[in-house]
């Protein structure tokens, strides 16, 4: 499970990777680019959002190794950034409502957010969140007994 940097509470909340992908708006370059990934052994993608705009789309994705990631896009001349994130699960007792409406009582901003893929059978809904400050967002949702997950967990 990867970690986010140490806090003055003296915990680290579980993060994933992101990585956002600069593309051109050109028809079937994410093809391309999903193709690449379909090909690489080491490497499965748990989520995908696609930004576009005229002239260039952002892919934002989470893997499961950021290392084989790094790799490959680096070696496809991709022009990437990454960050981590936080992802939690939600059921009845934590939705995304009750979600945003702690994070906006800590006056935390949510830059974006979207679903990750996949079916677990025990697991609930999971969304990857980015606030202004992802580690103080990570631990008010533990405080509020929301599970947060790590890479590892994804799988």
């Amino acid at each position: 499970m990867t970690m986010g940097p140490g806090t003055a509470a003296g915990f680290n909340i579980p993060v994933v990777r992101q990585f956002s992908i600069f593309l051109e708006n050109r028809v079937g370059r994410l093809l391309d680019v999903l193709r690449q990934f379909d090909e690489a052994v080491d490497v499965q993608l748990h989520a995908l959002a696609v930004l576009e705009a005229t002239d260039f789309a952002v892919v934002r994705m989470i893997p499961d190794n950021a290392d084989a990631t790094r790799l490959l896009l680096r070696e496809r001349d991709l022009s990437f950034s990454e960050i981590n994130l936080i992802v939690t699960e939600l059921d009845e007792d934590h939705s995304l409502s009750k979600l945003c409406l702690y994070l906006l009582g800590a006056e935390l901003n949510i830059q974006f957010m979207y679903p990750i893929m996949g079916d677990h059978p025990v697991a609930g809904p999971r969304m990857a969140i980015c606030c202004d400050d992802n580690q103080f967002a990570g631990q008010v949702l533990l405080r509020k007994d929301y599970r947060l997950l790590g890479a590892s967990d994804l799988r």
